[in-house]
C-alpha cells in the first residue's frame, strides 16, 4: 500500500494594495526612470550645502576675475568649473543646485498649500450644496476664467519680489485646480451609504469631511497634485524670468536662465542653457510620474 506524500508548499505572499500600487507603477520603466531622475534632484537639493564645491551666494567666495568661464576651466580658487561660470564667477554647478532647492521649495510649498485650501474648500461645497456651493464654485469659475501667469503678475506687481510672495501668488492661482477636482469627486461620495450612515450618527462636519469624504477623493487629487507642483516651477521660473520672481540674491533656476539671456548672443551659451536644461529634467520628470500615476489611480485611462 503506497503512502500519500504530501509537499508543503510556501504559502503565497498577501498582496497587499500598496504591493499592488508599487508593482503597477513600476511596469512603466519610463515612470520609473522619471521618479528615479526626480528623487536624485530632490536629493541634491537638500544637500545643496554639502555638496557643492562653492556657495554661490555668499561674496566671500566669488571672483569676480572668474566670471563668465567656459565649461571646464580651472578658476582661480583652484577647481575646475565643470559648467563655466555667469557674469559674477558663480559656478554654474553650484548656482543650478542651489537654485533647485528654491524652485522646488517653491513649487512643493506652493502647491500643499493650495492643495489643502482648494481640497477644504472643494469638499465643504460638495457636502453642503445650495448656496455655499455656488458661492465656492463661482469664486472657482472666476478664478480660472483669468490667465494664470497674468493673475500671478498682477498679484505679484501689488506684493512685490520675496520668495513669500511668490507662494502666496502661486496659491491664489492655484487653489481653484484643487477644489474643482475634490468637488467633483466628492459629489459621487457623498451619495454613497458611509456617508449617510455617519450623517444618521449625527457626526460633526469636519470628521465627516476629513475621516471619511477626503479619503476617498484621494487618488485624483494626489494626481493633480503631483502635476500642479511641475506647474508651480514651471510658473515661478517664469515669474523670476520676467523680474517679479525671487530676489536676485537667492535666484531660483528661472531667474539663473533670465542672468545669462544677454550673453546668448555674445557665445555665452552656457549660463543660460545648462539652468534651462536643468528646470526640463525637474518638470519633465515630475509630469513623467504623474502621467504614470493616473494611470495606476485610474485604471479606465491607461488605454
Amino acid at each position: 500500500m503506497s503512502e500519500a506524500v504530501i509537499s508543503a508548499k510556501p504559502a503565497d505572499k498577501v498582496e497587499t494594495p500598496f504591493r499592488r500600487f508599487v508593482s503597477e507603477f513600476a511596469e512603466s520603466k519610463v515612470a520609473l526612470g522619471a521618479l528615479v531622475v526626480f528623487i536624485i534632484i530632490a536629493l541634491l537639493a537638500i544637500f545643496a550645502p554639502w555638496i557643492t564645491p562653492q556657495n554661490p551666494y555668499d561674496l566671500a567666495e566669488l571672483d569676480i576675475m572668474d566670471g563668465r568661464m567656459e565649461p571646464g576651466t580651472v578658476g582661480g580658487a583652484g577647481f575646475t568649473y565643470w559648467l563655466g561660470t555667469d557674469d559674477q564667477g558663480r559656478d554654474m554647478l553650484s548656482g543650478i543646485i542651489y537654485g533647485l532647492r528654491i524652485s522646488l521649495t517653491v513649487g512643493a510649498g506652493s502647491a500643499l498649500i493650495a492643495c489643502l485650501i482648494g481640497a477644504s474648500l472643494g469638499l465643504l461645497a460638495a457636502y453642503a450644496g445650495g448656496r455655499t456651493d455656488s458661492v465656492i464654485m463661482r469664486l472657482v469659475d472666476l478664478q480660472l476664467s483669468f490667465p494664470t501667469i497674468l493673475a500671478a503678475l498682477m498679484i505679484l506687481a501689488f506684493l512685490g519680489k520675496g520668495i513669500m510672495n511668490v507662494v502666496i501668488a502661486l496659491v491664489l492661482v492655484e487653489w481653484a485646480y484643487y477644489a474643482r477636482t475634490v468637488r467633483g469627486t466628492a459629489l459621487v461620495e457623498r451619495r454613497r451609504e458611509y456617508i449617510e450612515a455617519a450623517q444618521c450618527l449625527a457626526l460633526p462636519t469636519h470628521r465627516v469631511l476629513f475621516r471619511h469624504l477626503l479619503p476617498n477623493c484621494l487618488p485624483p487629487l494626489i494626481v493633480v497634485g503631483t502635476m500642479q507642483v511641475a506647474r508651480a516651477i514651471a510658473l515661478e521660473a517664469t515669474l523670476s524670468f520676467l523680474g517679479l520672481g525671487v530676489p536676485i540674491t537667492e535666484p531660483s533656476l528661472g531667474l539663473l536662465i533670465a542672468n545669462g539671456y544677454e550673453y546668448m548672443l555674445s557665445g555665452k551659451y552656457w549660463i543660460s542653457f545648462y539652468p534651462g536644461i536643468a528646470l526640463l529634467i525637474t518638470i519633465v520628470s515630475i509630469n513623467l510620474v504623474g502621467d504614470q500615476l493616473r494611470d495606476v489611480l485610474n485604471p479606465r485611462l491607461k488605454k
